[in-house]
């Protein structure tokens, strides 16, 4: 029985702010596995890409040599790559299908984010090269028109609801069907109340957790009397009309924590309140 462990990798092929010795920027490939509830440490890969040679050919190459060195370390071929940025989709693609990877556009890349967090925040600064200074604002993203959810999964009800942070540290340890959990680490504040939204379907509620799966849920945002689910790359989705009342609380929920929680959230999907059940669950982050 094979012990390599397994997981998805999210992927960002991007230039970095800095100019290297040739005059041209700094192209990087960063690759790292998406995080299990074990909280043991993940893969992590990187390469530098020459900027003359930004194609899908050497990406292919790069992402075979990654490939390599993850079963050295003890890991199988990832179930899924994920990749966010719009612009690279294609490249991207092209470069995965070739070596037999299926490629998702997704911004569920938290653990990505993280390490480009980090990198942008002390590794690079201290780089030679490094473009200090004011830069030029990165364009401003065209959001997509929010598209109702579809009436056949949209549920019987809904309510906006919340968990303290210590019992949502124990979800691995629910009955749920599908599901989307993020590890915690180390709870500071475990009344904190997580917000959330919970979804009821008595007769369809495990077809819906399933789709909603498939959407790859990124975060819940409220925009004036909407709530909205942001998911995949781009997509909105409108999952409910708001009053003003309700739609003040959800954002201030929302922000609160944005502000003190790292950004988590929930969808919970049920067949009825009252069942100790999930037919799905996903914690959410915004933080992209």
């Amino acid at each position: 029985m094979s012990t390599l462990k397994q997981a998805d990798w999210e992927l960002d092929f991007y230039s970095r702010p800095i100019i290297e010795s040739d005059g041209k920027k700094r192209w990087e490939l960063l690759i790292i596995s998406s995080p299990d509830l074990s909280n043991s440490k993940p893969f992590k890969w990187e390469k530098r890409c020459p900027a003359n040679e930004v194609n899908s050919l050497w990406l292919g190459q790069a992402l075979k040599e990654a490939l390599e060195e993850a079963n050295k370390q003890g890991w199988e071929a990832p179930l899924r790559l994920r990749c966010w940025r719009t612009s690279m989709k294609s490249m991207v693609k092209r470069a995965a299908e070739e070596l037999g990877l299926e490629i998702i556009s997704s911004r569920r890349t938290y653990a990505l984010v993280e390490w480009l967090s980090e990198r942008e925040k002390n590794l690079y600064p201290n780089e030679d090269g490094y473009m200090a200074g004011p830069l030029a604002p990165p364009p401003v993203p065209i959001l997509n028109q929010p598209i109702p959810l579809p009436e056949a999964v949209r549920g019987d009800a809904w309510s906006w609801a919340s968990i303290p942070m210590g019992i949502l540290q124990e979800a691995k340890e629910w009955p749920m069907e599908f599901n989307g959990l993020l590890p915690m680490g180390d709870v500071l504040n475990a009344e904190l109340p997580i917000p959330g939204l919970r979804l009821f379907s008595k007769s369809r509620s495990l077809a819906l957790a399933a789709w909603l799966g498939g959407l790859e849920p990124v975060r819940l945002v409220v925009e004036r009397t909407q709530l909205l689910l942001e998911a995949g790359q781009d997509d909105r989705w409108l999952v409910t009309d708001l009053d003003q009342q309700t739609a003040i609380m959800a954002e201030k929920d929302l922000k609160n924590t944005r502000e003190n929680g790292t950004g988590l959230q929930f969808i919970a999907v049920q067949s009825n309140p009252k069942k100790e059940f999930f037919d799905g669950f996903w914690m959410l982050r915004d933080v992209i």
